[in-house]
């Protein structure tokens, strides 16, 4: 009789542990989320191409037709905010876990996937658009896998003059005599080499409210963004016409960008920082 009752007691504690185990699983303490990039003009994605022919055209609120053959941008630190208020960082002191370079010649670059993000319902999400300005210096040592992303041939994310980080890089042409388009943006310093300072920083932080809740947990929601780079010259803050030449108000190529001009371009894509705080970015879903 004592053998049974001990092997039922087993039997039990076993059922108990299984039990156990089985509600952890179903309620994870975390759990991944992908943030799903999509680059448009208005409501169409973009092509990228060499001629109008094959890229996707764009009309500005000036009246002149543009289109891409390069498009890249980084996005850094990511923070969710809870249904409660309450935020969790994403390595945002981390380039090499929490920066990405968006490039829409790379599909796979367009979904960001964040990992171990801890379970619960999200109703927001902030990252900016750029590096901030106390992690924007080429660092091989600190930040090595950045660093080779940033400085690929194929992406090539520095400035040539090694203060730090392109934030975005856009090529193309424009008008009906497809003059070249080169906009790179980036934060600029003053001085002299040994003492620079800050000049523009052109790093602008993005705060977005979803659509619905992310469901962190069992499941691994994917929040999808979209970039309208209709923005570019459109924008909410600036109105903008391309002009090729040497003049301070000339802005089509990156050799006679000012700083004042280039400003316009980057409050036109990541907002002020005042009224404007999503810039060309919204939220089109989550998907739970």
């Amino acid at each position: 009789m004592k053998s049974i009752q001990k092997q039922l007691l087993l039997f039990m504690g076993l059922c108990l542990v299984i039990s156990a185990c089985s509600k952890d699983d179903d309620h994870p303490v975390a759990n991944n989320i992908t943030l799903d990039f999509n680059n448009t003009f208005k409501n169409t994605t973009i092509t990228l191409g060499s001629s109008s022919g094959v890229a996707t055209v764009n009309t500005s609120a000036s009246n002149q037709t543009h289109y891409f053959s390069e498009l890249k941008y980084v996005v850094s630190n990511i923070r969710l905010v809870k249904a409660d208020g309450s935020e969790f960082p994403y390595n945002i002191n981390d380039l090499d876990k929490g920066a990405f370079v968006i490039d829409q010649a790379k599909p796979r670059s367009l979904q960001c996937i964040l990992n171990n993000i801890p379970s619960g319902e999200y109703k927001q999400i902030r990252f900016g658009l750029g590096v901030k300005s106390d992690l924007n210096t080429l660092n091989q040592v600190r930040f090595p896998a950045f660093y080779a992303l940033a400085g690929a041939n194929d992406t090539e994310m520095m400035w040539e003059w090694g203060s730090g980080y392109r934030f975005t890089k856009i090529e193309g042409f424009y008008g009906a005599d497809n003059k070249v388009l080169s906009i790179h943006t980036g934060s600029t310093v003053e001085g002299t080499e040994g003492a620079y300072t800050q000049g523009v920083d052109a790093y602008r932080d993005i705060t977005l409210d979803l659509t619905t809740h992310a469901l962190v947990g069992s499941v691994a929601p994917k929040i999808l963004i979209k970039a309208d780079f209709d923005k570019l010259l459109s924008g909410k803050i600036n109105t903008i016409t391309l002009s090729t030449g040497t003049g301070m108000a000339d802005n089509a190529t990156p050799n006679i960008h000012t700083a004042v001009q280039m400003e316009k371009f980057v409050d036109n894509l990541g907002g002020d920082g005042s009224s404007d705080i999503s810039g060309m970015f919204s939220i089109t879903g989550v998907e739970n």
